[in-house]
């Protein structure tokens, strides 16, 4: 018998190394295989059930009075040194059960009460032989009654078997009372192994009950089992004693019996050599039928596959097939309209028949196939062919559709009538062929580009010339007064002022001439845009453009499938920007461009008339570009944005002339009252406000900062050329200012600013020429009051008049002087104020303003007085402010 695993020291000090971080002490290893099974089930090795090597190892804890037992799992590494797999403890196994289908008896199961999942199949150990399987249970046993004081259930052992094995291979020893020992000697604990006392529950009930009933036969008393099995040996050597000496007797019988088996058994030899034949015959049967079998399978297999070649055959000789009546309409078919279904038709095919030759759609078997080569050839010629013809037709219709409508001069507009332009014609004839196009795409995409320069060429010569017919007899029919250009030149008479003529007509001339062309523009690019298979998104809303007074602007052809343009600005998403936009850019640009300059001479024509009309014609532009934000093409969004900006240049440079106008007021001549610009200026802003519409009134405010900020610097520099009448002049301008924008600055934000800083001009003005009328007839007597004043900062009242010139002698003088005769001193000061005036509406307000601050400097005067002389008598202030009320 090979050496037990559990004597194996190598392999204990070996388990005893992989758990020396642990405080367990190894009682027992022991070398099993590891597979999986089912309770009552025996294993079945396939993929996931293949035994796998491991190492059972059985340790204990002891820690004050109480043990703990493990049992642990290890496992080989990849360099053949033991690990820790896996560990249960000993306190939760509830049952051990030994595979009955494993004839061995070395296979067992351990069950557990504390697993998850009790569903998972339990691991079944395998022991090398039935001693390595006691051993090991018969520890495992001894450990669950010392340590736990309970055992588990056993199943599928023989308890007796068991005991008379643990008595043959352990010597008697006393059976140690008490718990394990941590490092205990090895065959103290194998000799417990083997001194296990089977309790009733390792015997199943029916074992249990034939004992009972075997035991009950005899009337002697049992004491030990040794003697019971004594006394079966001898009774089962007299019973095979006593079946011998029957046999013996029986010999006769015996012999008659043998002589019938040798009779048996030479007609079985003869029957066996008859089936050797029979079956060597039906063997050759056998493989004859299998060779027939075979090629009747073959000859099968070649059938069906070349049923399915002739099959696939057959279908792509269908694909290869081109229609004579399609290829007699791509190679030299009329493109008459009564013929263009047959074409549409024959594109279908040659485009389905292209996209089916394709790798997608033909197997790549088929794609080197000579003769598919050869038919994609042949489709490809037929393909050019009938872009090349397709193509040379279109341009040459597109010419001649555009050259019939410029030769008839109904289109356009004439004398005395202006014609809108109508191009629902044209687009039903173009709208004929918009398939065709789509189809030309789908074979030959490059051959749209010089379509679409024919298309654009032709029609931008007849856009450009209903424009200038339309521009022409717009500006003849339109009847205005030219309105003069010199607003505030400061060399016009007084008499003369700017002519208030109606130049209405003008911007609503400019008005019509966007309303008809702009949403023609929007229109035509849209139907270039779908008519020639642009890739873009359609933005038109319905209702079409924007009109004037925020209408939507009619469509002239009620036409469903006009497209709008992806604006280039504000509407592009990221991605989306493709060479097909890039390209419809490009292509509008040739459509339209020159059509601008029929706009630019309405402008211009406007600008002459009256220049003020720039005003409504920016503020109607702003509304078209609003409008068009959400829908226009790129071309017409840049057309009505220059336009925007030749308006605002135009009206700047009205802004300029009028600006050096006013500045050619300063002169060397002395100016005095208003200057002629001044009220000149509410005249032409009352007017500017009338033409305000839209968003115009920025371009209004800018005009108005300017013209005020230039008058207010002429105004400075004019004033600066007279000191002496400086302040009068200035007043006067700024009161003048004041006066005529008085009503525009309650509502014009911007003018109300500049009416505010007038108004602090004029009483900074006012302030300075009251006071040198003031100190004209009475300097003596407010410099005396200035001294004392500059004086107090530094000394104290009461030594004031003991410095020179401040002593009450003085102040007597100075009042003697001042006062003596101040109501002559008033009298003159009113004339010199009355002299000085040129408005006489103003001197009301500024003897006013002359008397207060009169009296406010004579209070001041006497409280001085009062505080450093108060011996001396002056004229109270009530006398004085009753002189004053008498002028």
């Amino acid at each position: 018998m090979a050496k037990s695993s559990a004597d194996d020291e190598e392999l204990r000090r070996a388990c005893q190394a992989a758990i020396e971080e642990t405080a367990h002490q190894i009682v027992m290893s022991i070398r099993v295989a590891k597979s999986r099974g089912i309770w009552g089930k025996s294993s079945k090795l396939g993929r996931g059930h293949m035994a796998k090597p491991r190492v059972l190892a059985v340790s204990t804890k002891t820690k004050g009075q109480q043990s703990k037992a493990v049992l642990r799992v290890l496992k080989y590494s990849t360099g053949g040194v033991l690990e820790p797999a896996k560990l249960y403890k000993l306190k939760h196994l509830t049952k051990v059960e030994v595979v009955t289908n494993d004839p061995t008896g070395c296979t067992f199961m351990l069950g557990f009460d504390n697993l998850r999942s009790q569903s998972v199949a339990p691991p079944q150990w395998t022991m090398r032989n039935v001693d390595d399987r006691n051993r090991f249970l018969h520890c495992i046993l001894n450990i669950c009654k010392d340590v736990l004081d309970r055992l588990p259930k056993v199943i599928g052992i023989d308890v007796v078997e068991m005991a008379i094995w643990a008595k043959e291979h352990t010597p008697e020893v006393p059976k140690q009372q008490g718990i394990l020992q941590v490092g205990y000697d090895r065959s103290v604990a194998v000799e417990r192994d083997m001194k296990v006392t089977v309790e009733r529950e390792l015997v199943s009930q029916a074992e249990e009950e034939d004992m009972e009933a075997l035991l009950g036969t005899y009337v002697m008393g049992i004491g030990e089992a040794e003697a019971f099995s004594e006394r079966l040996k001898r009774e089962l050597q007299a019973l095979e004693a006593a079946n011998v000496h029957s046999i013996l007797e029986n010999e006769p019988l015996i012999n008659e019996i043998l002589q019938g088996l040798e009779v048996a058994t030479d007609y079985v030899d003869e029957m066996d050599e008859w089936l050797g034949i029979f079956n060597l015959k039906l063997r050759h049967m056998r493989e004859d039928i299998e060779s027939i079998e075979i090629r009747n399978n073959k000859l099968e297999m070649q059938s069906v596959n070349n049923e399915t070649l002739i099959e696939e055959l057959e279908k792509l000789l269908e694909r290869l097939r081109i229609p004579s009546e399609y290829a007699a309409c791509l190679t030299g078919g009329s493109f008459d309209e009564a013929r263009m279904l047959q074409n549409i038709e024959a594109c279908e095919w040659l485009t389905n028949a292209l996209r089916n030759l394709e790798v997608p759609k033909l197997d790549q078997c088929y794609a080197s196939m000579k003769s598919v080569k050869e038919k994609k050839a042949e489709l490809e010629k037929l393909r050019n062919t009938f872009v090349r013809r397709a193509s040379e037709f279109l341009r040459n219709y597109f010419a001649s559709l555009v050259d019939f409508m410029i030769s008839d001069k109904s289109y356009f507009s004439q004398r005395g009538q202006l014609k809108r332009p109508d191009h629902a014609d044209l687009r039903y004839k173009c709208r004929t062929y918009a398939r065709l196009l789509q189809h030309l795409k789908s074979l030959d995409p490059n051959c749209l580009g010089p379509l679409r320069k024919a298309y654009c060429s032709s029609l931008n010569l007849l856009l450009r010339r209903e424009a200038r017919e339309f521009a022409n007899e717009l500006r003849a029919s339109t009847k205005a007064s030219r309105n003069p250009t010199v607003w505030l030149d400061g060399s016009m008479g007084s008499s003369q002022s700017a002519s208030s003529a109606d130049t209405s007509t003008v911007s609503e001339a400019y008005a019509k001439m966007l309303t008809i062309f702009i949403p023609l523009l929007v229109d035509e690019s849209s139907f270039f845009a779908h008519f020639m298979c642009f890739e873009v998104p359609a933005l038109v809303p319905p209702g079409g453009a924007t009109a004037k007074g925020g209408k939507a602007i009619p469509n002239d052809d009620n036409d469903d499938d006009d497209l709008g343009i992806l604006d280039i600005d504000d509407n592009e998403k990221p991605g989306k920007k493709s060479a097909d936009l890039q390209a419809l850019n490009e292509s509008l640009r040739d459509l339209l461009d020159g059509i601008q300059e029929d706009f630019y001479a309405v402008v211009d024509w406007a600008y002459k008339i009256d220049p003020l009309r720039c005003i409504s014609m920016h503020g109607i532009t702003e509304r078209y570009i609003s409008g068009q934000k959400a829908d226009a093409a790129g071309f017409v969004r840049i057309l009505l944005d220059d336009l925007e900006n030749r308006i605002s240049t135009q009206f700047n440079r009205f802004v300029d002339e009028a600006c050096h106008q006013i500045e050619k007021n300063e002169r060397n001549v002395r100016q005095v009252g208003v200057l002629s610009y001044i009220p000149r200026f509410a005249t032409l802003a009352t007017r500017m406000e009338q033409y305000i519409q839209g968003q115009s009134r920025d371009l209004v405010d800018q005009a108005y900062t300017k013209f005020v900020t230039v008058m207010f610097a002429t105004l400075d520099k004019i004033a600066q050329a007279d000191s002496k009448y400086a302040d009068i002049l200035l007043l006067e301008n700024y009161a003048a200012f004041q006066n005529s924008l008085y009503d525009l600055a309650n509502v014009v934000p911007t003018l109300a600013k500049f009416y505010h800083q007038a108004s602090e001009s004029y009483e900074q003005a006012c302030t300075r020429f009251i006071s040198t009328i003031i100190y004209h007839q009475f300097e003596r007597l407010f410099q005396f009051a200035r001294r004392i004043e500059d004086l107090m900062y530094t000394i104290t009242p009461e030594e004031i008049p003991f410095q020179l010139g401040l002593s009450k002698m003085d102040l007597r003088k100075v009042i003697k002087s001042s006062l003596s005769g101040v109501d002559k001193s008033i009298s003159a000061m009113y004339k010199r104020l009355q002299k000085n005036l040129n408005s006489e509406e103003l001197l009301p307000s500024l003897w006013d303003k002359c008397k207060k601050e009169f009296l406010d400097k004579y209070e001041s005067f006497a409280q001085l007085v009062a505080k450093i002389y108060p011996t001396e008598n002056i004229p109270p202030v009530s006398e004085m402010k009753d002189l004053l009320a008498s002028f």
